[in-house]
């Protein structure tokens, strides 16, 4: 059975700069015109998944939302 991933974006408060896609490991960062940034990418587990969250905690950032959607 081939591994798939799971897409997520996870909606933060305020405009990071790009430099933090390297930091989440992310494949975009995109600045919302309401303000927000979408950081966007794939994890595989959920492990992954809750490491990225305690990114966005460390970072001191207030999360919005956090939507995903199966990448196959």
């Amino acid at each position: 059975m081939p591994e798939s991933t799971l897409g997520y974006h996870l909606r933060i408060e305020g405009h990071l700069d790009q430099r933090w896609s390297t930091w989440f490991d992310c494949t975009a960062i995109t600045h919302e015109d309401d303000g927000t940034t979408t950081v966007s990418g794939h994890v595989v587990d959920q492990a992954e998944l809750h490491g990225l969250l305690a990114k966005v905690r460390d970072l001191g950032a207030a999360l919005i939302s956090i939507s995903t959607g199966h990448e196959g």
